[in-house]
Protein backbone atom coordinates (compact mmCIF):
# COMPACT_ATOMS: atom_id res chain seq x y z
CA UNK A 1 0.00 0.00 0.00
CA UNK A 2 1.07 3.68 -0.98
CA UNK A 3 1.82 5.36 2.13
CA UNK A 4 0.43 9.00 2.15
CA UNK A 5 2.68 12.36 3.21
CA UNK A 6 4.25 12.24 7.08
CA UNK A 7 2.70 15.28 7.67
CA UNK A 8 -0.58 17.34 6.14
CA UNK A 9 -0.42 20.80 7.59
CA UNK A 10 -4.16 22.41 7.17
CA UNK A 11 -3.66 26.35 7.66
CA UNK A 12 -6.07 29.20 8.04
CA UNK A 13 -5.08 32.12 6.10
CA UNK A 14 -5.95 35.62 7.41
CA UNK A 15 -4.29 36.22 10.40
CA UNK A 16 -2.76 32.92 10.46
CA UNK A 17 -0.69 32.13 7.60
CA UNK A 18 -1.05 35.99 6.68
CA UNK A 19 -0.17 39.03 8.10
CA UNK A 20 -3.79 40.40 9.64
CA UNK A 21 -2.53 43.77 8.61
CA UNK A 22 -0.34 43.19 5.60
CA UNK A 23 -1.69 40.01 4.20
CA UNK A 24 2.16 39.52 3.71
CA UNK A 25 3.38 35.30 3.74
CA UNK A 26 6.54 35.49 3.02
CA UNK A 27 8.15 35.40 6.75
CA UNK A 28 6.84 31.44 6.03
CA UNK A 29 8.02 30.94 2.85
CA UNK A 30 11.19 28.92 3.74
CA UNK A 31 9.11 27.17 5.93
CA UNK A 32 6.86 26.18 3.50
CA UNK A 33 9.94 25.53 0.92
CA UNK A 34 11.43 23.06 3.79
CA UNK A 35 7.74 21.23 3.59
CA UNK A 36 7.48 20.51 -0.05
CA UNK A 37 10.99 19.03 -0.01
CA UNK A 38 10.08 16.80 2.79
CA UNK A 39 6.90 15.79 0.92
CA UNK A 40 4.48 17.29 3.14
CA UNK A 41 1.52 18.95 2.12
CA UNK A 42 0.00 21.91 2.74
CA UNK A 43 -3.85 22.57 2.52
CA UNK A 44 -4.86 26.53 2.50
CA UNK A 45 -8.44 26.45 4.51
CA UNK A 46 -9.77 29.90 4.40
CA UNK A 47 -13.03 31.95 4.46
CA UNK A 48 -11.26 33.38 1.04
CA UNK A 49 -13.29 32.49 -2.22
CA UNK A 50 -11.46 30.23 -5.28
CA UNK A 51 -10.56 33.38 -7.20
CA UNK A 52 -8.67 34.43 -4.23
CA UNK A 53 -6.92 31.40 -3.58
CA UNK A 54 -5.75 30.32 -6.94
CA UNK A 55 -3.13 33.17 -6.84
CA UNK A 56 -1.67 32.39 -3.75
CA UNK A 57 -1.84 29.17 -3.85
CA UNK A 58 0.21 29.44 -6.77
CA UNK A 59 2.51 32.02 -5.34
CA UNK A 60 3.48 29.73 -2.62
CA UNK A 61 4.00 26.91 -4.86
CA UNK A 62 0.97 24.62 -3.07
CA UNK A 63 -0.44 24.24 -6.60
CA UNK A 64 -0.51 20.16 -5.94
CA UNK A 65 -2.46 20.16 -3.44
CA UNK A 66 -6.52 20.88 -3.08
CA UNK A 67 -7.69 24.03 -0.74
CA UNK A 68 -10.14 24.72 1.18
CA UNK A 69 -12.72 27.85 0.09
CA UNK A 70 -15.20 29.86 1.92
CA UNK A 71 -14.96 28.19 5.06
CA UNK A 72 -15.11 25.04 4.17
CA UNK A 73 -18.36 25.65 1.76
CA UNK A 74 -15.90 23.67 -1.00
CA UNK A 75 -12.81 21.89 -2.10
CA UNK A 76 -10.45 23.94 -4.89
CA UNK A 77 -9.19 20.75 -6.53
CA UNK A 78 -5.53 21.12 -7.61
CA UNK A 79 -4.90 22.86 -10.62
CA UNK A 80 -8.39 24.05 -10.73
CA UNK A 81 -8.90 27.88 -11.85
CA UNK A 82 -12.17 28.67 -9.29
CA UNK A 83 -14.38 29.64 -12.38
CA UNK A 84 -17.12 27.28 -11.63
CA UNK A 85 -20.69 27.93 -11.32
CA UNK A 86 -22.14 29.79 -8.29
CA UNK A 87 -25.42 28.67 -8.47
CA UNK A 88 -25.40 27.66 -4.71
CA UNK A 89 -24.69 31.50 -3.58
CA UNK A 90 -27.58 32.62 -5.72
CA UNK A 91 -29.60 30.60 -3.90
CA UNK A 92 -28.46 31.68 -0.72
CA UNK A 93 -28.48 35.15 -1.25
CA UNK A 94 -32.31 34.58 -2.15
CA UNK A 95 -32.68 32.68 1.40
CA UNK A 96 -30.35 35.62 3.21
CA UNK A 97 -32.94 38.05 1.56
CA UNK A 98 -35.92 36.53 3.77
CA UNK A 99 -34.26 36.88 6.79
CA UNK A 100 -34.48 40.15 9.57
CA UNK A 101 -32.45 42.90 8.14
CA UNK A 102 -29.69 44.06 9.51
CA UNK A 103 -27.29 41.87 7.64
CA UNK A 104 -25.17 43.58 5.06
CA UNK A 105 -23.38 40.69 2.81
CA UNK A 106 -20.58 40.85 0.20
CA UNK A 107 -23.17 41.17 -2.66
CA UNK A 108 -24.98 44.51 -1.01
CA UNK A 109 -21.31 45.72 -1.20
CA UNK A 110 -19.09 47.28 -4.38
CA UNK A 111 -15.69 46.18 -4.58
CA UNK A 112 -14.82 49.49 -2.91
CA UNK A 113 -16.77 49.22 -0.35
CA UNK A 114 -15.41 45.87 0.90
CA UNK A 115 -11.84 47.29 0.14
CA UNK A 116 -12.50 49.30 2.82
CA UNK A 117 -13.34 46.80 5.19
CA UNK A 118 -10.37 44.58 4.82
CA UNK A 119 -7.33 46.67 3.13
CA UNK A 120 -7.44 44.75 0.03
CA UNK A 121 -7.29 46.92 -3.12
CA UNK A 122 -10.40 47.25 -5.51
CA UNK A 123 -9.12 43.94 -7.75
CA UNK A 124 -8.50 41.73 -5.16
CA UNK A 125 -11.93 42.80 -3.27
CA UNK A 126 -13.57 41.61 -6.67
CA UNK A 127 -12.25 38.22 -6.24
CA UNK A 128 -13.13 38.02 -2.66
CA UNK A 129 -16.70 39.16 -3.94
CA UNK A 130 -16.32 35.96 -6.36
CA UNK A 131 -18.39 33.80 -4.22
CA UNK A 132 -19.37 29.96 -4.99
CA UNK A 133 -20.87 28.93 -1.29
CA UNK A 134 -21.12 31.61 0.89
CA UNK A 135 -21.73 35.20 2.29
CA UNK A 136 -19.97 36.83 4.38
CA UNK A 137 -20.79 40.27 5.96
CA UNK A 138 -21.14 42.69 8.94
CA UNK A 139 -24.09 43.00 11.24
CA UNK A 140 -25.19 47.05 10.53
CA UNK A 141 -28.23 46.20 12.34
CA UNK A 142 -29.22 47.58 16.58
CA UNK A 143 -26.61 45.00 18.56
CA UNK A 144 -30.33 43.87 20.03
CA UNK A 145 -31.42 42.28 17.16
CA UNK A 146 -28.01 40.64 16.27
CA UNK A 147 -29.16 37.54 18.20
CA UNK A 148 -32.46 36.85 16.61
CA UNK A 149 -31.10 37.52 13.10
CA UNK A 150 -28.96 34.54 13.78
CA UNK A 151 -31.31 32.18 15.71
CA UNK A 152 -33.87 33.05 12.50
CA UNK A 153 -30.57 31.87 9.89
CA UNK A 154 -30.31 28.95 12.05
CA UNK A 155 -34.02 27.95 11.41
CA UNK A 156 -33.89 28.36 8.00
CA UNK A 157 -31.60 26.03 7.46
CA UNK A 158 -28.29 27.99 7.13
CA UNK A 159 -25.01 27.53 8.99
CA UNK A 160 -23.85 30.93 10.67
CA UNK A 161 -19.94 31.52 11.74
CA UNK A 162 -18.32 34.34 13.38
CA UNK A 163 -14.81 34.60 12.01
CA UNK A 164 -11.98 37.43 12.65
CA UNK A 165 -13.52 39.98 10.40
CA UNK A 166 -16.93 38.98 8.87
CA UNK A 167 -19.88 36.93 10.05
CA UNK A 168 -21.02 34.55 7.20
CA UNK A 169 -23.66 32.55 6.11
CA UNK A 170 -23.96 28.79 4.19
CA UNK A 171 -25.75 26.12 3.54
CA UNK A 172 -23.42 24.77 5.89
CA UNK A 173 -20.12 22.57 5.38
CA UNK A 174 -17.24 23.50 7.58
CA UNK A 175 -13.24 23.29 7.16
CA UNK A 176 -13.66 20.33 9.71
CA UNK A 177 -15.74 18.56 6.92
CA UNK A 178 -13.78 19.21 4.13
CA UNK A 179 -10.41 18.75 6.28
CA UNK A 180 -11.83 14.40 6.35
CA UNK A 181 -12.42 14.13 3.34
CA UNK A 182 -8.62 15.38 2.23
CA UNK A 183 -7.64 13.30 5.30
CA UNK A 184 -9.59 10.12 3.90
CA UNK A 185 -7.99 11.30 0.32
CA UNK A 186 -4.07 11.42 1.37
CA UNK A 187 -4.16 9.15 4.71
CA UNK A 188 -1.37 11.09 5.71
CA UNK A 189 0.38 9.85 8.92
CA UNK A 190 -0.21 12.85 10.66
CA UNK A 191 -1.78 16.23 10.74
CA UNK A 192 -1.36 19.69 11.66
CA UNK A 193 -4.14 22.47 11.98
CA UNK A 194 -3.03 26.52 12.66
CA UNK A 195 -5.83 28.91 13.10
CA UNK A 196 -6.33 32.11 14.66
CA UNK A 197 -10.16 32.97 15.04
CA UNK A 198 -13.62 30.60 16.54
CA UNK A 199 -14.20 29.52 13.00
CA UNK A 200 -11.26 27.59 13.30
CA UNK A 201 -12.25 25.57 16.30
CA UNK A 202 -13.37 22.37 14.79
CA UNK A 203 -10.68 21.95 12.42
CA UNK A 204 -8.21 22.19 15.29
CA UNK A 205 -10.03 19.84 17.14
CA UNK A 206 -9.91 17.18 14.44
CA UNK A 207 -6.30 17.62 13.91
CA UNK A 208 -3.24 15.35 15.77
CA UNK A 209 -1.57 18.51 16.63
CA UNK A 210 -2.91 21.91 16.73
CA UNK A 211 -1.61 25.60 16.95
CA UNK A 212 -3.08 28.42 17.85
CA UNK A 213 -1.35 31.56 16.03
CA UNK A 214 -1.74 34.69 17.84
CA UNK A 215 -3.39 37.56 16.85
CA UNK A 216 -3.73 40.92 18.61
CA UNK A 217 -6.69 42.04 16.44
CA UNK A 218 -8.57 38.77 16.54
CA UNK A 219 -11.26 37.57 19.43
CA UNK A 220 -9.14 34.94 19.96
CA UNK A 221 -9.30 31.10 20.26
CA UNK A 222 -11.20 29.99 23.54
CA UNK A 223 -9.96 27.22 25.04
CA UNK A 224 -9.93 23.80 23.28
CA UNK A 225 -11.42 20.29 24.19
CA UNK A 226 -8.89 18.99 26.58
CA UNK A 227 -6.22 22.14 26.66
CA UNK A 228 -6.69 23.12 30.42
CA UNK A 229 -7.46 19.32 31.48
CA UNK A 230 -4.83 18.08 34.76
CA UNK A 231 -5.01 14.89 32.04
CA UNK A 232 -2.83 15.10 28.93
CA UNK A 233 -4.73 13.94 25.58
CA UNK A 234 -3.63 12.68 22.61
CA UNK A 235 -3.97 15.51 20.04
CA UNK A 236 -1.04 18.30 21.30
CA UNK A 237 -2.33 21.52 21.34
CA UNK A 238 0.30 24.63 20.75
CA UNK A 239 -0.38 28.31 21.54
CA UNK A 240 2.32 30.58 19.54
CA UNK A 241 3.63 34.03 21.17
CA UNK A 242 4.78 35.37 17.76
CA UNK A 243 2.00 36.68 15.54
CA UNK A 244 0.83 35.23 11.78
CA UNK A 245 3.59 34.20 9.03
CA UNK A 246 6.61 34.60 11.89
CA UNK A 247 4.40 32.19 14.50
CA UNK A 248 3.05 29.92 11.74
CA UNK A 249 6.66 29.53 10.70
CA UNK A 250 8.23 29.02 14.41
CA UNK A 251 5.48 26.21 15.13
CA UNK A 252 5.74 24.17 11.81
CA UNK A 253 9.47 24.00 11.76
CA UNK A 254 9.46 23.34 15.38
CA UNK A 255 7.09 20.18 14.48
CA UNK A 256 9.34 19.59 11.75
CA UNK A 257 12.46 19.20 13.73
CA UNK A 258 10.46 16.65 15.91
CA UNK A 259 9.07 14.29 13.28
CA UNK A 260 12.20 14.06 11.62
CA UNK A 261 13.31 12.61 14.29
CA UNK A 262 11.04 10.26 15.04
CA UNK A 263 9.67 7.01 13.27
CA UNK A 264 6.63 7.03 11.01
CA UNK A 265 3.60 5.69 13.10
CA UNK A 266 2.07 3.70 10.27
CA UNK A 267 2.80 0.20 10.60
CA UNK A 268 4.79 0.25 7.31
CA UNK A 269 6.65 3.91 7.93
Amino acid sequence: MTLGPRLLVFSDLDGTLLDHRTYAWQPAAQTLERLKLAGCGVILASSKTAAEIVPLRDAMGLGDWPAIVENGGGILEPGADGTEGAQTYRELRAAIARLPQGFTGFGDMTPQDIADHTGLSPEAAAHAQARQFSEPGLWTGPDADRDAFVAAAQDAGLTVQQGGRFLTLSFGGTKADRMAEVVDRYRPARTVALGDAPNDVAMLERADICVVVANSASTGVPPLAGEDDAVSTSRRILRTTAEGPTGWAEAVNAIMDEITTTKDPRPDG
